[in-house]
């Protein structure tokens, strides 16, 4: 790995300074020429295509154009995005971004109630910020993204995988997770919501906050799909928190929404995908299998309730 980053670093000119995170991509600190710190990703084999990064990247820049607070994209040496390397892997830079993660996954928030409700306010007002951009953009027609429509999210063959036939997954909480599959398409059939360009990831850590004003990384999962499945995907970590509904009411207004029932089966739906997620990436012994489980089950049986 360290040699795989040293050379693609040195494709930007750039000097390796350290592994970040290995997880869907490996994610490196760097040097730039000009002193800068940057993020080099070192794409997974076989999970986006060429062309699907190269979308991701354009898109990022476009809305870095408009000033939206994301990781704006750096060309290599040659001008280009995106760089293949001899392992077969694709690398790609972009620019730092300093701040402080919204949170930790697993971990309750250490800030008082009104602290965390101003921040989700501000992340739903990002959010509509990006939708509303991405909306007005033309997009290329090479532009390629995954779908997190109703057959990525709860079709025969969702993005993340079958949730419901998790290996660890008891009986009981399989026909729990079948029922919420049910759900989830008889909203979407019956209200029929609009389809645009959406992060799909907003998770803790890809929230990051300067002062009072959040950016957003980590756009490797971004795609085509229902803009409130946004708002779910930032609640679905904060299902066990004793204010989730003031975080949540705050989150909305910030995106100025008053749909409660749709970002709840969103939230449901995030967290049924999050299951689907942990099959082909964990070890069977992974203790995260079970605590995924674990809050689908409770989510899935609090919001069909």
């Amino acid at each position: 790995m360290t040699d795989e980053a040293r050379a693609a670093a040195a494709l930007w000119g750039a000097t390796h300074v350290r592994l970040i995170l290995a997880r869907e991509n490996a994610v490196h600190e760097i040097a730039l020429p000009d002193g800068t710190r940057a993020a080099l990703r070192l794409h997974r084999i076989g999970y986006q295509t060429q062309a699907s990064i190269a979308s991701e990247l354009w898109w990022c820049s476009e809305l870095a154009a408009l000033g939206l607070p994301v990781a704006t994209p750096v060309e290599s040496r040659a001008g280009n995005l995106l760089e293949p390397l001899a392992t077969g892997r694709l690398a790609s830079v972009v620019r730092w971004i300093d701040g402080t993660p919204l949170g930790t996954a697993g971990v309750p928030f250490p800030e008082p109630v009104a602290i965390q409700t101003d921040r989700h306010f501000r992340l739903g007002q990002l959010l509509r910020r990006l939708h509303t951009a991405s909306d007005g953009l033309t997009l290329p027609a090479t532009f390629t993204r995954p779908r997190w429509d109703a057959g990525g999210l709860v079709g025969e063959a969702p993005f993340w995988g079958r949730f419901w036939d998790h290996p660890r997954a008891a009986y009981v909480q399989r026909a729990v997770l079948l029922a919420a599959r049910d759900a989830v398409r008889l909203h979407l059939d019956r209200t029929n919501p609009p389809i645009g360009l959406i992060h799909a990831d907003v998770l803790r850590e890809n929230v990051l906050f300067s002062e009072s004003y959040p950016a957003l990384i980590d756009f490797d999962d971004s795609g085509f799909g229902y803009r409130l499945y946004d708002l779910g995907t930032v609640l679905s970590q904060n299902q066990y928190e004793p204010a989730r509904d003031e975080l949540r009411d705050a989150l909305m207004a910030g995106y100025g929404t008053q749909d409660v029932e749709s970002v709840e089966l969103f939230t449901m739906a995030r967290t049924l995908a999050s299951v689907g997620w942990t099959m082909p990436r964990l070890a069977p012994d992974d203790p995260i299998h079970i605590s995924h489980l674990a809050r689908a089950e409770m989510v899935a049986r609090r919001i069909m309730a």
